[in-house]
Order: structure tokens, then sequence, then C-alpha cells
């Protein structure tokens, strides 16, 4: 029988379409799975930046015949060529570092719901057809489960484009023996969450971690009346606005972690930057080799005394190497004041010749050098059509 409704009969002709995407979507990540096996028979880079190109362009061109825009286009098959490069490079990875591992247990910051548990399903969910999260209160507790074989995998965010570095983090580096084994960058989308019938207006209390806080700092300026109580995660804070069921206080937080708890949003987009990502790095206790058919990079922390032009020294050796130092961080070396340890991002795979030339010489001239690890790395920059 025929709806009187229209609109429902649209509706469900528009999620028969909707499954059917779904469909094409697999069997277009079944082919690239396809692609990445040839590939390693042929030791061809993953990425192909000018077939990504020329893909786009043919597209676009299709598109237009159907009165698809150019952007649309561009914008949803960036994302499908994303995931392909990053299945790619997972099954290289698994081939060669012969990872059997089909469950893991996955160990991040606060309970389900928070930034960190997003980001840790994200990588699970990529790289093991089964996995176990584990919740933790402290960055210290997270590598303590992995160091101790509770947990295999620990997902720590490591920097933020709006709060910069997240410092504990970098000091707990210095103390395990942990590797770096990747990393993935994460959109943050700050929300205003409450429970039940609320407004800006009535709210007194807000709650949620430290970080939150520092990024949206610009719109929290705008209620100078609020008071603000810091918690371990941003999903501790939107357990507790849900336990209390109070239109005076709310949680900032993630839209998708407030489903969870049954919270809604009263305003988005609350950071100070526009594009506001937070980098995570995953550690285990086992270092991973890392294909040369992917991008690398690799993590190192020194210490180079205190002698005149010692860091710059160091640098220069990167430099003589053609070495690319996406980043560089100072934090104090714990018992020695006024004495730091610098750690570094370079992009480089820690088995390629200048990697192995640099290392040496670095060695020589610095007082402590120790690789924190080398892993593929997975901010997949967009290509743009022509």
């Amino acid at each position: 029988m025929t709806s009187d409704n229209p609109l429902l009969v649209l509706r469900d002709k528009i999620s028969a379409v909707d499954e059917k995407l779904l469909k094409l979507l697999a069997e277009r990540r079944q082919l690239a799975i396809g692609v990445a096996q040839a590939k390693m028979a042929t030791k061809r880079p993953i990425r192909d930046t000018e077939r990504e190109r020329q893909l786009l362009e043919h597209l676009i061109t299709l598109g237009k015949v159907h009165k698809l825009d150019a952007h649309y286009i561009t914008r949803l098959f960036q994302l499908i060529i994303e995931d392909s490069v990053l299945t790619q490079q997972a099954l290289l990875q698994k081939d060669l570092n012969q990872t059997q591992l089909q469950s893991a247990r996955i160990a991040f910051l606060g309970p389900k719901g928070s930034y960190s548990h997003l980001a840790a399903r994200k990588y699970a969910t990529r790289h093991f057809e089964n996995y176990v999260e584990c919740g933790c209160l402290k960055f210290h507790d997270i590598i303590k489960l992995v160091e101790t074989g509770q947990a295999d995998y620990a997902v720590l965010p490591i920097e933020n484009t709006s709060s910069g570095s997240i410092n504990d983090v970098y000091d707990l580096l210095q103390q395990t023996s942990l590797s770096i084994v990747g990393e993935m960058t994460v959109p943050i989308d700050h929300c205003i969450l409450v429970a039940g019938a609320a407004d800006l207006q009535k709210i007194d209390t807000v709650y949620s971690h430290p970080q939150p806080f520092q990024q949206c700092s610009q719109f929290l300026n705008r209620f100078p009346h609020w008071k603000i109580e810091y918690t371990e995660s941003t999903a501790a804070a939107m357990e507790k606005v849900a336990a209390m069921n109070s239109p005076t206080v709310a949680a900032i937080g993630s839209e998708a972690g407030g489903e969870l708890y049954q919270l809604k949003v009263l305003e988005r987009h609350l950071a100070n930057q526009q594009q506001n990502i937070t980098r995570f790095i995953i550690l285990a206790r086992k270092a991973v080799e890392v294909s040369s058919q992917v991008p690398a990079k690799t993590t190192l922390i020194m210490a180079t005394g205190q002698q005149a032009g010692a860091l710059v020294e160091a640098l220069l050796v990167l430099r003589q190497h053609n070495l690319i130092m996406s980043k560089l961080e100072s934090r104090p070396i714990n018992g020695n004041p006024w004495e730091e340890m610098f750690y570094l991002d370079v992009q480089g795979n820690l088995r390629s010749e200048a990697m192995q030339h640099a290392l040496r010489e670095l060695t020589a001239i610095t007082r402590s050098l120790k690789v924190l690890g080398c892993y593929p790395g997975e901010n997949v920059i967009p290509v743009d059509p022509a």
C-alpha cells in the first residue's frame, strides 16, 4: 500500500539510495586493499598525488553533467581518498611487522565520550577487528596500563592547534620505555552541553577538562559570571552534568560524547580557532618498522648541554642530511634546574641512510639521544584539482 504522505515516500527512496552508497563505499575500500597488495609486490609508494589530482578533475567534469558542484565533489572525494590511503598504509604496516593481533586493548583518558575515547575508537577500528576500551583517569595511568601489559596500546593527546603542546604528556615521554607506533589528528568541535531545558543565561557553572577551557577562552569571556570547574576529562564533565540534571550547570565537550549521556547542545563551534585539531600519538611496548612506501615520522628526545650554539649545531645535522623537522619542543629536565630536554619530530624513516647518518652524528655531539619511535605519518594532506 502506498503512503499518502509524499515526504515519507521520498525519505524511503533516499534511505534506499544511501544503502547503495554504503555498499559502493565498501566495494571501493576492497578495491583499495587490492591496490595495496599490488603495490606491495611492486614496491611503489602508497600515494600517487598526480593520479589523485587527475581523478578529482575527471570526477568534477562528470559531476557537471549531473549538475553537481565542484567544491562538493572535491570535499567528498578527498575524504574517500584519505580513507583509501590510510587503509592501504595499515595493510602495508601489518604485513611488514607481521601483526597477527586481531583484537587489542586500547587505553585512553576518561570515560566513554571523551575526545581521547573518540580518537582511540578511530584508531582501533582501522587496525583491529575487535578491541577492548580501557578508560583511565590520568595520563600516567594510561602509560602504566600498557607498561604492565594490562593494555596493548595507549592513545595520548600531544598537541592542539589552539592551546598548543600538552606538557604533561611530553614529560611522561621522558620516563617511559614505550615506543610511539602511530599518530592521528582529530578535529575538535567543542559544544556547550546541558541536561534538559536550559539556556546560556541560566547557567552559572561549567565543567570540563582544562584543555577545552583554554581552547574556548574567547567564548567563555562572554560569560564572566560562570564558575569554571575542572574535571579529569570532558567525558567526566558530561557524566557529572547528566547526573546533576540541573538547568544551571553545563559541560564543554563533543556532541557525539554528549549523546552518550543524553545531553543536548546549546551552542557549537566554541573554540578560539576555527580549525581546532588535536594530534594524538599511539604508544606500545614494542617499536614498529615503517614501510619505505609510506611517509614516516621519527620522534627524538635529546639533551644538548648548555654550551653556546649546541642546539643550532644539532639542528644543522638534520639540514645537512636534508631531513625536515616538523616539531621542536623543549621541556625542563627533572632534577636539573635550568636545563632542558628537546623533543624533535623529523620527517624521515628510521631505517633510511640519511636518518642513520644523522643519528650517529647527533650521538657524537649531544649529551643524550633517544629515539621515541618511528611511525607512519597519518596526516593525509588532500590534493586539490588544478
